[in-house]
């Protein structure tokens, strides 16, 4: 009788090792959200300071902040609102500008969000530099805490910074200048991380600029919902493509 076997099998199995905890979790969305949380801060106290000169009170930048959460479509909301838009030209508007969130969908790692309320929080507090951070090759491992946490913090810069812009907003001079150029450098340098993480895979900023061209050239009104249209088709082309070659061993 062969008892190497049933010597292997008594062996005790190592313990599977056991999950993050919540502390590790809150501490890596710190790290990970920590630039552009820096990014966030002028931008957010220009946006508060814009609300107040606009004449709307204080609380009205923190509390678009945190329900909004659109980004660039606050800044427009700001002017909508002063000038007495009607509502649906309000909500074309924001769908307009915010339609590139439904691309987003495509790639978003949803599925390692644990929990309907889990789910529903990342999708509603997902915004450009949440999907930038969370499709990059470093994020392909985190959890479900992870990503919940990180959205939080970036969700609690913007509310915060704009809050306290909105109550400084008397205080910053009319003549600073530059703040507004915070979120073009933002996500310039969250561009260039994703293009270094592509690994070699430089067609894919070269469809993203021919798609804003041709956008561009041919839908100048909605060159927004165009390039993305068009750039999503695009991937899913060469997707289809590219999967249909035979792979050889």
């Amino acid at each position: 009788m062969d008892t190497t076997s049933v010597v292997a099998e008594d062996r005790p199995r190592p313990a599977p090792a056991p999950p993050p905890s919540t502390r590790f979790e809150v501490r890596a969305a710190l790290k990970d959200s920590a630039g552009v949380g820096l990014g966030f801060l002028p931008l957010g106290l220009a946006y508060g300071a814009l609300v107040t000169q606009s004449g709307l009170d204080w609380w009205w930048a923190g509390l678009s902040a945190a329900l909004v959460f659109g980004g660039s479509f606050e800044f427009l909301l700001i002017g909508t609102v002063t000038a007495s838009a009607p509502l649906a030209a309000i909500a074309v508007s924001a769908l307009l500008v915010n339609v590139r969130h439904v691309f987003y969908t495509l790639s978003f790692p949803l599925h390692r969000v644990s929990g309907r309320l889990g789910k529903a929080y990342s999708t509603y507090a997902m915004c450009d530099e949440a999907y930038a951070l969370t499709t990059s090759e470093q994020a392909h491992t985190w959890c479900s805490r992870r990503i919940l946490w990180l959205q939080f913090l970036l969700h609690l810069y913007w509310t915060g910074s704009s809050t306290v812009g909105a109550l400084l907003g008397s205080l910053i001079p009319d003549s600073v200048t530059g703040l507004d150029f915070a979120l073009t450098a933002l996500f310039t340098v969250l561009a260039l991380d994703a293009i270094r993480d592509l690994r070699g895979d430089v067609p894919t900023p070269v469809l993203a600029v021919l798609s804003a061209l041709a956008a561009h050239l041919l839908f100048p009104s909605q060159m927004l919902l165009a390039a993305f249209t068009l750039f999503t088709a695009v991937l899913l082309a060469r997707h289809f493509i590219t999967s249909r070659k035979p792979r050889h061993a």
